[in-house]
């Protein structure tokens, strides 16, 4: 089985896309808010790693690769929808257990997004080294006061969120369609990409809205000391794959 997505979509549509989202959270509570509470007990648990081996400061970059890895992560909700609107019955062993129609690619794709976060985590302490030297990593109260009140801390600030900001519409741009379409049907990983390139292209408006939707919706559930990720999180990945389908031909 092939697919393709068309190259026109409404200025309107993300809205649409999150309105059906939300009635997948509120079709199905129990499974959504479970998803989004496991999403943020692994948060939890490497935020806990990082304070215990004293570089707290590094949940700055991990708060950006919650956004750069949340195609991969968002896949059971993938399934929850599609089992939905499929009329299909959904539990959560559906959810946490899914099966992919290209399960060689998207692993393959996985790596890559993995790859590109680990990257991004190494430019940040680049970028630490940079602007503060050869220092090691101040706890997080230090740190916070450094980087908003000094001048090295406020380059490294601005730096990071450029590059940051480039990293994440190239990883948006190639996975914006391409997660949902590897896990939907038997196709490559680099068709995949291509179609979400080419779509993300010619539709600058439409997708442009959807990325600031998600940026915006993630950044609130991070900035409410992750709590609001529980619905954050479902609410986004259900709202991708019904942007998948809205797209596919």
């Amino acid at each position: 089985m092939t697919a393709h997505v068309e190259r026109q979509l409404r200025l309107d549509q993300p809205w649409q896309w999150l309105a059906e989202g939300w009635n997948d959270v509120l079709a199905m509570p129990r499974i959504s808010l479970t998803y989004g509470a496991v999403f943020l007990a692994q948060i939890i648990i490497v935020s806990l790693g990082l304070v215990y081996f004293e570089i707290s400061a590094l949940v700055f970059p991990l708060a950006g690769g919650v956004i750069l890895l949340g195609p991969m992560l968002a896949a059971g909700l993938y399934e929850a929808s599609r089992r939905l609107h499929a009329g299909e019955s959904v539990r959560l062993s559906d959810v946490f257990i899914v099966t992919s129609q290209s399960p060689g690619q998207l692993a393959f794709f996985g790596v890559l997004l993995f790859l590109i976060f680990l990257a991004w985590v190494r430019i940040a302490t680049l970028l630490f080294a940079l602007c503060f030297g050869q220092v090691a990593i101040p706890p997080m109260e230090t740190f916070l006061s450094d980087l908003l009140l000094t001048t090295p801390g406020l380059t490294m600030l601005i730096l990071g969120t450029i590059i940051g900001a480039a990293i994440a519409m190239v990883i948006f741009t190639i996975s914006a369609f391409s997660v949902p379409m590897l896990f939907d049907v038997d196709v490559d990983v680099f068709t995949a990409i291509s179609e979400s390139v080419n779509t993300v292209r010619n539709n600058p408006g439409p997708m442009l809205l959807w990325a600031w939707l998600i940026l915006v919706i993630m950044g609130a559930g991070l900035a409410t000391a992750g709590i609001g990720l529980i619905i954050a999180f479902p609410l986004i990945g259900h709202a991708t794959w019904h942007a998948y389908k809205s797209a596919v031909a």
